[in-house]
């Protein structure tokens, strides 16, 4: 009997639902009369605390297109997965004890960067994991793609597209404030894909008066309105000098709901325009995932499903030049996928006229 456990956790994204279905078909094609398939609720949560069930055949039809986890989720962080709390639950030795409780010849993990620094610690303690990329951010080192970011992509596009009909018809500076807390694919690639005039990235710390200068060099050419696309964890060049602990005790004391806010007032002072706000938020991580997401999940979860029919634990599986390869856990743990400063997208940009506030 091959017993396999399946988890989701942290954020969740579009494609999730889809790549279970990869997973859990290819394995009961492959072990149609000897396959247990346990569904581990709301991530690593679950995990700890004993939360599974059983799962049939039939709870992987049908989910495809549906957005969300069918397995629930919820954050976990690494910093913490050592520490025992006040309830003096000793959270890797719960899991390592469900695991066996479950008799698991393998655990599979969907997530993002803290899911599989977890996913390593657990394979260093001595457990079969396999893990699949996620995120809207596409920021999990070792894959050129993860699942989420395309359908992301589309929606935050979607706004911009958008907002362009409405700032043209006032005359106005709209900011679309996307998802991105640590990293700018998905600002870069929608401020490209949308058009936007200026599109602030973490990795570019902006400085304000570029901006401005950004808005008036637009005027002077009779352009009436400009879109800025801001990435949700970009940074001032100021702020970019502070140490850590200074730049999050910064951060804290903020009196904006988010950067865009503050960015919008700062504007408005120095150019005397009228700065509208749009932070789709959630928005971005939500519904069906596009045709893209269900092809690439679909083509992961089977990849993890041949990992295990191989026996081959410890890998996460990435897309590469566009080959699905197994990259190792312990390769992928702790590291970010951050924006290349010299990368062909920002090249394009650059070259297109597109301001990074730089």
């Amino acid at each position: 009997m091959m017993n396999i456990g399946i988890l989701t956790s942290g954020g969740d994204c579009q494609g999730l639902n889809a790549a279970i279905r990869g997973v859990a078909k290819a394995l009961y094609k492959e072990f149609p009369d000897e396959l247990k398939i346990y569904g581990i609720q709301d991530g690593y949560g679950g995990l700890i605390h004993g939360n599974y069930k059983e799962m049939k055949e039939d709870d992987f039809s049908g989910i495809l297109t549906r957005g969300g986890t069918i397995l629930g989720t919820s954050r976990q962080p690494f910093k913490k997965m050592r520490v025992i709390d006040e309830d003096s639950v000793d959270k890797v030795q719960n899991m390592k004890d469900n695991y066996k409780k479950m008799e698991l010849d393998c655990l599979v993990v969907l997530g993002g960067n803290g899911t599989h620094k977890t996913a390593n610690l657990l394979a260093e303690e001595g457990l079969n994991v396999v893990g699949l990329p996620k995120t809207i951010d596409n920021d999990i080192w070792g894959t050129d793609m993860t699942f989420g970011f395309q359908s992301a992509m589309e929606i935050a596009t979607d706004v911009i597209d958008r907002i362009h009909t409405t700032a043209t018809s006032h005359g106005r500076v709209f900011i679309v404030e996307v998802m991105g807390h640590k990293v700018g694919w998905l600002t870069l690639h929608a401020g490209i894909a949308g058009g936007a005039d200026v599109i602030l990235l973490p990795e570019i710390p902006y400085d304000i008066d570029k901006v401005v200068e950004e808005i008036n060099r637009r005027e002077q050419k009779g352009k009436r309105f400009s879109i800025i696309a801001v990435a949700e964890g970009a940074v001032s060049l100021e702020e970019s000098k502070l140490k850590k602990k200074e730049f999050k005790a910064r951060r804290a004391e903020m009196k904006y709901p988010a950067i865009s806010y503050r960015i919008a007032e700062e504007l408005e002072a120095r150019s005397g325009h009228e700065i509208r706000v749009t932070v789709p938020g959630h928005f971005q991580r939500g519904g069906s995932p596009c045709p893209y997401d269900r092809v690439l999940s679909t083509r992961f979860g089977t990849a993890a499903a041949g990992l295990i029919k191989e026996k081959k634990y410890g890998y996460m599986v990435a897309l590469k030049n566009g080959v699905i390869v197994p990259v190792p856990l312990s390769d992928v743990a702790g590291k970010l996928k951050s924006v290349p400063l010299d990368c062909e997208e920002i090249r394009c940009a650059r070259e297109m006229g597109i301001s990074f506030g730089d």
